[in-house]
């Protein structure tokens, strides 16, 4: 099995690295998510994204909720 893959980010099309086989040294270990966002993400993505793109994506994601919640 191969420990590190070059992935393109379905969002931005950059070309990252991913390390499935050592998910400690992968960059999407760099950010903390919390359940729901999980949920979020894998309802647009089926994919992994560059640490960017998951940064704004949190960012969207904390966006959204406090609209919802100001309804």
């Amino acid at each position: 099995m191969a420990q590190h893959e070059n992935k393109k980010c379905p969002q931005c099309n950059n070309i990252f690295e991913c390390k499935v086989g050592n998910v400690l040294e992968c960059q999407c270990y760099q950010i903390q998510l919390s359940y729901e966002e999980k949920i979020y993400f894998e309802s647009i993505y089926t994919d992994c994204l560059c640490i960017h793109c998951m940064h704004k994506l949190k960012q969207q994601y904390q966006l959204l909720k406090k609209k919802i919640s100001l309804e």
